[in-house]
């Protein structure tokens, strides 16, 4: 057989294998729809929030907050349980929680009790606001360092919490200059809360497709009967009571250990 023969054969293997990869089928590019619309759940509660607290019905605006969490809390448990985690959805769940949990409560209370403080109130919104990116952007960097089983810093959902619980218990008060005072200090104060390096647990290696005790049911259900008998006040007291665990468990270690 002739060089110009074998030269003809490879020519025409390769043509072949060309029109062999064109003819088989690519991966198709898009998103996973169960988690991303979960998470778009989330950042129209934070977008409810805003048009509501601008409104003036700051009760709204606070519930829209904890509506906002609920959404959060279940569209990364639901990629991580049906594995369709992706960075498309990461980055996504962070933009989102930028609206509904930095942005909204910083205009929120703002709105309700710090317009009388002038431009301290609008520092102590900013102060949560940025702190709330700062934190969000340590978080996504520090996600594949971070072993899961905590948080470093106060989780903005959390923070959020706060807020919209604070807001949601007092907003049918008339702000003194007390009352505005100390929403710009909490405010500031969870904002710095937020990218401390306290350390808060993490509850995301519960197993929910796992068996449990009938103990721990009865207490979830429990849980929800406490919490209808005044949700406002309720809601604020456990965020309150998260947000001071990691710094009086600091404390404690610090002067009792």
């Amino acid at each position: 057989m002739s060089n110009s023969e074998n030269s003809e054969k490879i020519i025409e293997i390769d043509s072949f294998s060309e029109i062999k990869a064109s003819e088989s089928p690519r991966p198709r590019k898009g998103i996973y729809l169960l988690p991303n619309l979960l998470t778009t759940g989330a950042l129209f509660g934070g977008f409810y929030a805003v048009l509501s607290g601008f409104s003036g019905n700051y009760e709204m605006a606070a519930i829209a907050i904890f509506v906002a969490m609920v959404f959060d809390g279940l569209d990364g448990r639901v990629a991580r349980m049906t594995n369709t985690q992706s960075d498309f959805g990461v980055q996504y769940d962070s933009l989102s929680d930028m609206v509904s949990f930095g942005i909204a409560p910083a205009i929120v209370v703002y709105g309700w009790g710090m317009t009388s403080l002038g431009k301290v109130g609008i520092a102590a919104a900013f102060v949560y606001a940025s702190c709330a990116a700062l934190r969000l952007a340590r978080f996504n960097v520090q996600s594949g360092i971070n072993s899961g089983k905590f948080f470093i810093g106060l989780p903005s959902p959390a923070a959020a919490a706060l807020i919209a619980g604070f807001v949601w218990s007092a907003q049918s008060l008339q702000p003194s200059f007390l009352l505005s005072s100390f929403s710009a200090f909490l405010i500031a104060l969870t904002g710095l809360l937020m990218v401390s390096n306290f350390k808060y647990p993490s509850f995301k290696q519960i197993d929910l497709r796992g068996k449990v005790p009938f103990v721990v049911i009865l207490s979830i259900v429990m849980s929800f009967v406490v919490i209808t008998i005044d949700p406002p006040r309720i809601l604020f007291i456990l965020a309150l009571s998260f947000a001071l665990y990691a710094p009086a468990k600091f404390v404690w270690s610090k002067f009792y250990n």
